[in-house]
């Protein structure tokens, strides 16, 4: 081969090499509610533990996923997860109330015989994006001003637990969808809401784990879970 050819074709190898590692790189996003049935999950209600009469919390209407909000329990997926991007799309079909994305779960019922042992990233109507620690902690920038007093903080029954988020006014109005982006690497998590950073915490002190949705006394639509890999934070735009 002439010598001319030579850096045009070792160029080309370097364009190749480099497309070929980007496409390796993305990630495709995986749907971890197929609009048909709760396949890949699992349901924990106390209440059935008494009554096996005590009804369906969570179930699939018109190709969403629905909480009930009653009987109060969690819907838990089978396997776990580490290093992801989870993305939710939810909305309150009637009367705005009390819900959550549990991230990092673990042990059932690990608080008030109910909650699994997790960080909660909270969907309460106009709460959301907080932080709730449930027998798992993480940390925040001004956190007596996020936690109140830091003798009374705690991951257990009584302590304070909650976190506050950064913003206010970043859901869509009662019956819009919202979506919260939720972002877990190492220890630390980041959570946008309709695009807007609300929250981000480091010195988590779970990593990986089962996700869950809550029942929690609110009906709410879902009708995006969709997870994918990463490898970095993104930025906080």
């Amino acid at each position: 081969m002439p010598r001319f050819f030579a850096p045009v074709t070792i160029r080309w190898m370097v364009v190749l090499g480099s497309l070929l590692s980007a496409f390796q790189l993305t990630s495709v996003a995986e749907e971890l509610f197929n609009g048909q049935n709760l396949d890949g999950w699992h349901t924990d209600i106390p209440a059935e533990d008494d009554r096996s009469d005590a009804g369906p919390a969570f179930i699939v209407r018109d190709g969403m996923l629905v909480s009930l909000g009653v009987p109060r329990g969690h819907l838990i997926t089978d396997a776990s997860h580490e290093n992801f991007r989870l993305v939710v799309q939810y909305r309150f079909a009637g009367k705005p109330g009390n819900c959550g994305v549990l991230v990092h779960a673990s042990t059932p019922r690990a608080l008030y015989r109910m909650f699994p042992k997790s960080i909660e990233v909270q969907m309460n109507h106009e709460h959301a994006g907080d932080f709730w620690c449930i027998v798992e902690d993480i940390t925040v920038p001004n956190m007596v001003e996020r936690r109140g007093p830091k003798e009374n903080w705690g991951i257990t029954e009584g302590k304070a637990r909650r976190i506050l988020n950064l913003t206010d006014g970043s859901e869509n109005p009662v019956g819009d969808w919202n979506e919260i982006a939720i972002e877990c690497f190492g220890d630390q998590i980041k959570v946008w809401v309709n695009g807007d950073l609300v929250n981000h915490g480091s010195n988590c002190t779970a990593s990986q784990g089962q996700l869950a949705l809550q029942a929690e006394g609110a009906e709410v639509e879902f009708r995006k879970l969709d997870i994918t890999p990463i490898e970095e934070l993104s930025n906080d735009e």
